[in-house]
């Protein structure tokens, strides 16, 4: 008997105690303790995908960088061409300065010059004659 007059007692001093309203800062500190790991998790989250999106997709992000890869190799491909290109033409300079032979090479293939008792022949260049029209016969 005693024990159903304690319990009745203990549950009515813990109905008593949730009827009494708390203050309005323990209600907001009680609040805050609920929600605040899972909204800091969430806003984390939310930061670091919005971080790597930058990262990656922005103007200077990660797709740019290998854009700006690709369009380094290419021209540093180009300077190479160039570079190639420039050694050849000095090469060919010098030559034309000191090698009368290769002086004539150019002269007669550029300004069509000839050494006496020769002569030059132009050729019509290739012209592709239409075929016959299908069903004619010859």
């Amino acid at each position: 008997m005693r024990d159903l007059q304690m319990q009745a007692r203990t549950s009515a001093t813990a109905s008593q105690q949730r009827a009494v309203p708390r203050s309005l800062t323990k209600r907001v500190k009680d609040y805050v303790r609920r929600v605040w790991p899972p909204a800091a998790s969430v806003a984390a989250v939310a930061m670091t995908l919005w971080l790597g999106w930058q990262a990656v997709y922005e103007k200077n992000g990660l797709s740019a960088w290998q854009q700006k890869r690709v369009e380094e190799r290419q021209l540093r491909k180009e300077n190479e061409d160039l570079a190639k290109d420039n050694a050849r033409l000095r090469n060919q300079i010098e030559r034309l300065k000191s090698d009368p032979d290769a002086i004539g090479i150019v002269i007669r293939g550029t300004m069509h010059y000839i050494k006496p008792n020769e002569v030059i022949i132009t050729l019509p260049p290739n012209q592709k004659t239409p075929a016959p029209p299908a069903g004619t016969a010859k």
